[in-house]
């Protein structure tokens, strides 16, 4: 390189230039050098804080769900642990053999387990709740990076379909859907833990930070169900329900002096432990959701009302034709008799005497002893989804309407709620609040509906329904007096009444002399020729009853050959 050259590769800077470019490298260095001395010897929660969003975790602890017994203990819903299998897709190792060996074990194609492992998620996501404890050892034994086994609880029913539509389900994350797991979701919940780790760059857990803080077990519940007399309401209702060819049907069991429900059956039924069968008609609690008409058996309330206000006697007589007009409408009897007394209208389930008797009511008058019944008001059983049914403003009632409600159309009810109207019957006038919890006798106070007299007549005139000459005589126990009333209803099908189509309902009590159970039955479109409510709903009745008061140990208070169950009457006999 020549002397020319060389003088070119010379820089000439002024000295000031040189100093100030030096000035601010050095300036750079020692601020870099003074945040990381800050950062790391003085001012360490940053750097500790980034390090700990990576290493560190919280852990969420699931709480186990308490309990759900009988009254007596027997265990309705209880919670098992199970192991459940979860993703973290920044963590993820998966090699074609242990992909190929996780979906053998899952029991899936590898197109599938590959669908789930890629579906996208940003965290964690589970890729299979609720493994068998076969599976989760042999996916533990793999060790796979960015997989991991989560601690969970899955509900289980140890009575499957006889108890479901009281207790219900819960769902997949353990909260409750239907019945009393909705109902006490937060008592039965409990709840969550707590538990702060440390992991490694490959997901492994090196240590615990702070203490684990203890998930607490959810409330025990104890329902005023009866086991032993659920089945047999869930047996009897099943067996009529084929017997029938009907559409399904609902079994209310009272009792008559605390309020608390002792058995609750529809059908169709559904079993809660099988989460893939899920549809939503027989999961549907017929008895407290669905309404219906309750034709004849509204009758006893016609008479209470008519009674209490002096207009009548229960040995007063009606003169009952064949048919009665009222307006546009011709009410008429299926078995007409001339003359009828208030009892007899009851016991014959009259249509023509039950509107007269309504009609000298006036509908404010008639609306008052219903309303006070609980008609048109929730039965405040605190069942998700219970119904009020209808009953309209008395202001609004025309002539036709006025008659067609004492023998039970142009209102509807719930079986439940028809059922806690009868109490007014069985405890001298009064009506004990419902519960699907336990409770002591002492624990409740009564509502006043009727006087003890006129509560007292009336049950008489249902006890005449069940003997000779009535229409509930399939109704009748061995042992026992029988107190109610058989109803038969056209169904209501887009705004007509099908004449083919029926509700048959029975609600009766006993013993009768001081009654201690209330039985509804309502059987939906009986379709074997036998439509009657005394022949379909009350077979029901007396086979459920004779055996409750049997579990129950309540005494005789007939004489057995007085109360023989007639096993030959007649479907024409059943009455309405």
């Amino acid at each position: 390189m020549n002397y020319h050259a060389k003088t070119l590769l010379k820089v000439h800077l002024a000295p000031w230039r040189m100093a100030t470019a030096g000035g601010l490298l050095l300036a750079g260095l020692l601020a870099v050098t003074g945040r990381a001395l800050y950062l790391q010897g003085l001012h360490t929660d940053y750097l500790q804080g980034k390090g700990d969003a990576v290493a560190n975790r919280s852990l969420t602890l699931p709480a186990q769900r308490g309990q759900v017994s009988d009254r007596n203990g027997h265990l309705l819903a209880i919670s098992t642990p199970v192991e459940s299998l979860w993703a973290r897709p920044a963590d993820l190792e998966l090699s074609a053999v242990q992909h190929a060996q996780l979906a053998r074990v899952l029991e899936v194609s590898p197109a599938q387990l590959t669908r789930v492992l890629t579906r996208g998620v940003r965290g964690e996501f589970s890729v299979r709740r609720a493994v068998t404890p076969e599976q989760a050892a042999k996916i533990a034994a793999m060790g796979v990076p960015g997989l991991h086994l989560r601690r969970e609880f899955r509900r289980y029913y140890p009575a499957g379909e006889i108890a479901a539509h009281v207790v219900g389900f819960t769902n997949i994350d353990d909260l409750g859907q239907e019945g009393v797991e909705r109902a006490y979701q937060d008592w039965l919940a409990g709840r969550e833990g707590q538990r702060q780790i440390q992991r490694d760059r490959r997901g492994n857990t090196i240590r615990d930070l702070v203490p684990v803080k203890s998930a607490q077990m959810g409330g025990n519940l104890m329902l005023a169900l009866d086991l032993k007399l659920q089945y047999l309401a869930h047996r009897e209702l099943a067996a009529a329900i084929a017997q029938h060819r009907a559409k399904g049907g609902s079994v209310v069991v009272l009792d008559a002096k605390t309020g608390e429900i002792l058995a609750l059956a529809n059908q169709p039924d559904f079993n809660p432990n099988n989460r893939s069968d899920y549809k939503p008609g027989p999961m549907r609690n017929r008895a407290v959701i669905d309404t219906f008409e309750p034709g004849s058996t509204i009758k006893p309330f016609v008479a209470a009302a008519v009674l209490e206000r002096g207009l009548y006697h229960p040995d007063s007589v009606i003169e009952t034709p064949e048919t009665w007009r009222v307006g546009n409408k011709l009410v008429r009897d299926v078995h007409p008799h001339p003359q009828l007394t208030v009892t007899e209208i009851i016991q014959k389930s009259s249509n023509v005497g039950a509107v007269k008797l309504a009609m000298s009511l006036t509908p404010q008058q008639f609306w008052d002893v219903l309303h006070r019944a609980g008609f048109g008001e929730q039965p405040g059983s605190g069942f998700p989804g219970e119904t009020a049914g209808r009953l309209r403003d008395a202001a609004g009632w025309k002539p036709v309407e006025h008659a067609t409600m004492a023998y039970g159309y142009g209102l509807s009810v719930s079986l439940l709620q028809l059922a806690r109207a009868y109490m007014a019957f069985a405890n001298d006038g009064e009506v004990m609040p419902l519960s699907f919890l336990r409770r002591e006798p002492q624990e409740i106070a009564g509502e006043r509906v009727f006087s003890p007299g006129v509560a007292r007549e009336v049950r008489t005139m249902m006890e005449a329904v069940t003997q000779e000459g009535g229409t509930g005589q399939r109704t009748r126990v061995p042992g026992y007096r029988v107190a109610g009333k058989t109803g038969t209803a056209h169904k209501l099908v887009d705004g007509r009444y099908a004449p083919d189509r029926y509700l048959s309902s029975f609600v009766g009590m006993a013993p009768a002399s001081n009654p201690r159970l209330i039985i509804g039955v309502v059987i939906d479109e009986p379709s074997d020729g036998v439509y009657y409510g005394g022949s379909v709903a009350g077979p029901v009745f007396a086979q459920v009853m004779a055996a409750s008061l049997r579990q129950l140990g309540l005494p005789p208070d007939a004489p057995e050959s007085a109360t023989h169950m007639t096993q030959r009457a007649t479907a024409a006999r059943g009455g309405a």
